[in-house]
């Protein structure tokens, strides 16, 4: 189930972004105690931000945001899709059905915007889920000492 976040989700997201295997691809972890002292007691609450529920407990985060100057010309401007799950919910297919759940939702709100992904070319998992989610190769880049992969998945038009 996707949903906003609630004040009961607090200690997940503190998991999810103090979490290791979570951020093998993403720089790191960031550590517990700072985002004990940081994380805002609702965390999450803003606009394209789903907490991806299971049974009502967190499982992870689906992200939709506009793209901004860190990112490749190629995005600019462009919804970017972003996700995150505890490593518990791996495997599961989670991922998949919440980001396109989300990217539905996405192509009701904002008909006819395109949608950017990037990732770890190593990240083998979530270069599958971009494919499976229809993104296609856009470019391959060097950044954070690792290759990058940027893919567009064109805007959905309705049938006629």
């Amino acid at each position: 189930m996707l949903r906003a976040a609630e004040a009961r989700d607090r200690a997940a997201f503190i998991e999810l972004l103090a979490s290791p295997e979570v951020h093998t691809y993403l720089g790191g972890p960031r550590p517990r105690d700072e985002l004990e002292r940081e994380m805002p007691e609702v965390p999450g609450r803003r606009p394209g931000s789903f907490v991806v529920a299971l049974d009502g407990a967190m499982i992870g985060q689906v992200l939709l945001r506009r793209a901004t100057e860190h990112h490749r010309p190629a995005a600019m401007g462009k919804a970017d899709l972003g996700y995150l799950f505890l490593p518990r919910a791996w495997g599961c297919g989670y991922a998949a059905e919440a980001c396109a759940a989300a990217l539905d939702w996405f192509d009701v709100a904002l008909p006819g915007e395109p949608v950017v992904l990037t990732t770890q070319t190593a990240n083998a998992r979530s270069m599958r889920l971009a494919a499976k989610l229809g993104f296609t190769e856009v470019e391959r880049f060097r950044a954070w000492d690792a290759e990058q992969w940027l893919g567009l998945r064109l805007p959905v038009t309705p049938a006629t």
